[in-house]
């Protein structure tokens, strides 16, 4: 049994940026953890600060049996000098750890509010199901087990009032399905075997009928499972962008590593040797340690950003790739719109006869498990036409596909029965030996554009006796609605400068006028799976980047294909496999938020490394005159800050490096926000806010610290 509690996305919502008291102990010893040179191997900056640290431990350690501290550049050093320093190197390293180890208990946190709404389910698990003779499952041997123990391809019954025991696809069946608990959004939606509406998320509520489901995942992983294995940050893999610039930080390392070695040796003929913990210093300082510590921490965060918003990231490059993105494809139906395409009238052709139309169209769609099928039926019988099979026994259904375009029945005396596009019914005609008129195909063709023009479906019915000529009988005219929430976020994404095309398997004029309804600003229409993929193929060779968002069957290979590929969490499991962004309320207008994501993410890490940079020609001026100024007297002008003394001077940019980064870290975790402008003038607005914050904030910390510092006997 469940027990009804906040949902997923209200709980993640509802988890401040703030971890609560119980959790900073955790967060303060997982800190230390990460000291394992094991761990910090990854990352060659921490790793070079860790050595550091410990160098200076030992040496700190040794000094009273050597004589004490060893004068450094001609300047005598205050007692105690190289363990303040090895102190001041090892709060350097656990402030670097500590930001991630902050990150990821805000993940944990995360991850314990969605434990609560995950309890045991005892599912239905049908034994030898059979399709063909007993789709119900209504007499077949059902066997209670635990939904853990649920593996791909079981098949499950579910009944009015229970809970779905793991992610699937409904085989037989309608129900209504409280997915409340898993987006958060109120209210219900329809669950469906065929068409595109057939997924059924783990831990949702069946609230009306039977339905018989064939499981798509183990609870391993399932969406739910996913879901918390994200927040909890646990398999959480580098970007490449990550892993390029993590190289590029070891170089800069390496080069200020190599400058420390070989200083010495370049002023052995003016001046006294730099003390080594002097030395150590002078790198720990001036490597890119902040970067190379918030770095991840602004990836997690930014995944974190959109689970909360309901959107569930399964790869870190993905979100990299988010803030790059320029053109965005998007499916039509269930997507744009609300996807439930209901027949609203039969059109017939001159010459035929209304209700002969709407028997044909109700006998070609009897056996259409499609939405679309099933409101044809409905509509005939509110006409008082309902379809009888006289011998359905030897009745055989050809179902719908998205590259034949067109579906029916072949009946028991030779009767083939056919509804679809418009040229996918006139070929059809045409392999079955019948050429239609021109006049035939010109009414059709009338008729088809004025319902696209009106942004509905035309469905053209056509039927080929056993013997004799075949011929179009008419149209059925089907309707979509855009969703309420499309236009407005179709507006902002123009606003970030994003380009936003529908593909759909419709009509052009179709396309056309639910494009404009939508404020999209390009369409396609009569795509195929192959058209699709071939759109993208052409957008990423003429340098675009292409987020595609799409929830059928026959989206998947774009979706593979795409920069980024976003299923609705009502897609199918074949969409949401291809797909690496999975939206769990079904919201297109979280299109935006991605996009947003990954914009602020970028903004960030480019304020992060404006801002240290901009620190590192501080850090220059308080540490450079220090080295030798005792030799050198006149260096005392390039001491721009009035530090006290050389010891101060460098303690404090020590004790600095460990102080910025507790700063950084609610930059890191909140973000930047990104404002659309032009390149240049973003690159503008960044040097100046960033950059000169970057110079004042140092100036007056380090010249804080050092007024403390100066307070110490020798300083």
């Amino acid at each position: 049994m469940t027990t009804q509690i906040p949902s997923p996305t209200q709980t993640l919502a509802a988890s401040s940026n703030i971890l609560a008291p119980s959790e900073i102990r955790a967060v303060l010893i997982d800190a230390l953890r990460k000291f394992d040179p094991r761990y910090l191997w990854r990352n060659p900056v921490l790793l070079l600060t860790e050595v550091g640290a410990a160098l200076t431990t030992v040496i700190a350690i040794a000094e009273p049996f050597l004589g004490g501290a060893r004068p450094s550049g001609g300047t005598v050093m205050p007692p105690g000098f190289t363990w303040a320093l090895a102190l001041g190197f090892w709060l350097c390293l656990y402030s670097a750890t500590l930001a991630e180890s902050i990150s990821e208990g805000r993940g944990r946190k995360q991850t314990q509010s969605l434990r609560q709404v995950r309890t045991d389910t005892i599912a239905k698990r049908v034994i030898n199901y059979d399709y063909a003779k007993d789709r119900g499952a209504k007499h077949a041997v059902i066997e209670e087990v635990d939904s853990h123990e649920l593996k791909a391809g079981d098949v499950v019954v579910v009944e009015a009032g229970d809970v779905i025991p793991a992610d699937g696809e409904v085989l037989w069946g309608a129900a209504e399905i409280d997915e409340a608990e898993f987006t958060g959004h109120s209210g219900t939606i329809i669950r469906k075997a065929g068409g595109d509406r057939t997924a059924v998320t783990g831990g949702t509520l069946d609230l009306s009928d039977r339905l018989v489901v064939r499981i798509t995942a183990s609870f391993e992983e399932s969406t739910f499972e996913r879901t918390i294995r994200l927040a909890s940050k646990s398999h959480r893999k580098k970007a490449p962008i990550e892993v390029a610039f993590g190289a590029l930080l070891a170089s800069f390392s390496l080069s200020f590593v190599i400058v420390a070695l070989t200083l010495n040796s370049v002023v052995s003929p003016v001046a006294p040797p730099v003390s080594i913990p002097v030395l150590v210093a002078l790198v720990i300082c001036l490597i890119p340690t902040e970067v190379a510590a918030l770095m991840s921490v602004t990836g997690i965060a930014g995944m974190s950003q959109l689970l909360r918003r309901g959107v569930l990231v399964t790869s870190a490059k993905s979100l990299e790739t988010a803030g790059d993105i320029t053109t965005v494809l998007l499916d039509k139906t269930g997507t744009v719109t609300k996807g439930n395409r209901s027949a609203i009238e039969f059109l017939p052709l001159s010459g035929v006869d209304r209700d002969e139309l709407i028997l044909f169209a109700a006998q070609a769609s009897i056996q259409d498990p499609t939405p679309e099928g099933e409101s044809i039926v409905q509509l005939a019988a509110k006409t008082g036409i309902e379809p009888q099979l006289t011998d359905p026994a030897n009745v055989r259904a050809v179902p719908f596909s998205a590259a034949s375009r067109i579906s029916g029945l072949d009946l028991a005396d030779g009767t083939k029965i056919r509804k679809g596009a418009v040229a996918a019914t006139v070929t059809w005609l045409k392999q079955h030996g019948t050429q239609p008129q021109r006049h035939v195909i010109d009414e059709l063709q009338t008729i088809t554009r004025d319902i696209a023009r009106g942004g509905g479906t035309p469905l053209v019915v056509a039927i080929k006796p056993g013997s004799g000529p075949g011929r179009a009988l008419g149209v059925v005219h089907l309707q979509d609605v855009v969703k309420d929430t499309v236009p407005k976020k179709i507006s902002l994404l123009r606003a970030l400068g994003i380009r936003t095309v529908m593909v759909t398997g419709d009509h052009e004029l179709a396309a056309k006028a639910i494009s404009e309804e939508a404020g999209i600003d390009e369409y396609v229409g009569n795509s195929t799976p192959e058209d699709k993929l071939a759109l993208i193929v052409h957008e990423q060779e003429l340098g675009h980047l292409v987020a595609m968002s799409g929830d059928g069957v026959n989206d998947a290979p774009a979706l593979a294909q795409a920069d980024i590929g976003i299923a609705m969490n009502n897609a199918t499991s074949a969409a949401k496999e291809a797909a690496n962004m999975i939206i769990l309320d079904d919201d297109p207008a979280h299109l935006v938020d991605i996009i947003e994501v990954g914009r602020r993410q970028m903004s960030t890490r480019g304020a992060l490394m404006t801002f240290n940079f901009a620190n590192d020609v501080v850090r220059y001026f308080t540490l450079f005159p220090a080295l030798f100024v005792g030799v050198f007297p006149g260096l005392t002008a390039l001491n721009v800050l009035q530090l006290h003394s050389p010891a101060s001077a460098i303690l404090s940019t020590v004790l600095f490096s460990s102080v910025v980064m507790v700063i950084l870290i609610p930059l890191a975790l909140i973000g930047v926000p990104y404002r659309s402008t032009e390149p240049g003038s973003a690159l503008t607005r960044n040097l100046i806010v960033n950059g000169l914050s970057g110079v004042l904030v140092p100036i007056i910390a380090i010249k804080l610290i050092d007024m403390v510092v100066s307070l110490l006997p020798g300083y």
